[in-house]
């Protein structure tokens, strides 16, 4: 039984995206169109992938089966037709990077429009989630994380600023009403605004002074989803709602213009900056590799 590769890809590219229609925003096609490609599929088959209501889409069990299966090939087909990228002028094709919402929006404007001008005929997809995952499984190229969550057995990379900070904020007038806290175990006794990734995990609050840490699991009215809840946390603590505990660079322009007032900062913890990841036991796509050559000529921060 000879099946169509262009069905398989439409099956993957629906399953990872959840849905006919984000999975046609991605590739650029029709919803329509991979909807008639899963539709052949599964009866060439004879058995259904995707269970589809008409709020979302999730493979059977039989479709995450498949998707296991059919995700690494691909990525090996695609890597292998990419071999010709090097008879080109230049790198064509996507390259699909997975990280953080902190990355998205604190590294990467400063990276991609200078590597998209250097490789117009590169497309570049970025997939946003805190979560930690299989870069292979998720269909992206490469991955971005902080040291202490790189998977094992990958080619990591820095990328970015090299150090970072984690800063203390709140609105003046909260802080007016509540006090100003001396030392960070003061913020058991203040409204703090907290976050949890999507696994569930709520990581606590680290503060650092002359080699001495401070940990603390604070508590507050507010708590908000990693990632895009964040600005949500930001906008709270400007309104006066409670302290926040974020990284400097994304409070900046707000502390900046007195918006939010720093408080504890001689506490502010350094940590070091993310890397780019990705596997080694493969061939590297063109897009990825004209990528890594262009981070590693960056000026390091």
């Amino acid at each position: 039984m000879k099946t169509d590769l262009g069905d398989l890809h439409a099956f993957v590219t629906v399953a990872r995206a959840n849905g006919f229609r984000d999975g046609a925003r991605l590739t650029g096609t029709s919803a329509s169109g991979l909807s008639e490609a899963v539709r052949r599929l599964e009866t060439q088959l004879g058995v259904r992938l995707l269970n589809r209501t008409t709020r979302s889409v999730a493979p059977t069990e039989a479709g995450q089966r498949l998707l296991e299966r059919l995700g690494p090939a691909l990525n090996e087909v695609e890597a292998a037709i990419d071999v010709v990228n090097q008879f080109r002028s230049g790198p064509t094709g996507t390259l699909r990077l997975n990280v953080p919402a902190s990355v998205a929006r604190l590294v990467l404007p400063s990276i991609l429009p200078g590597f998209m001008a250097a490789y117009p005929d590169v497309r570049v997809e970025i997939m946003v989630e805190e979560s930690f995952v299989d870069v292979i499984t998720a269909g992206c190229d490469a991955g971005i994380r902080y040291e202490e969550r790189l998977q094992q057995d990958m080619i990591a990379i820095p990328i970015g600023p090299r150090l970072q900070r984690a800063a203390t904020a709140a609105a003046p007038a909260y802080l007016d009403r509540h006090g100003r806290p001396k030392h960070p175990k003061d913020l058991l006794n203040h409204n703090c605004i907290r976050g949890r990734f999507s696994s569930g995990t709520i990581y606590p609050w680290e503060f650092e002074r002359s080699g001495k840490v401070v940990t603390i699991n604070p508590s507050g009215s507010l708590l908000v989803q990693l990632g895009g809840g964040v600005d949500l946390a930001v906008d709270a603590a400007i309104a006066g709602t409670g302290v926040i505990h974020l990284f400097e660079d994304w409070l900046r322009p707000h502390l900046e213009s007195g918006a939010l007032e720093p408080i504890l900062e001689s506490w502010w913890q350094s940590f070091s900056g993310p890397f780019l990841y990705y596997p080694g036991r493969q061939l590297v796509p063109a897009p990825l590799r004209a990528f890594i050559d262009f981070v590693r000529a960056l000026p390091s921060g």
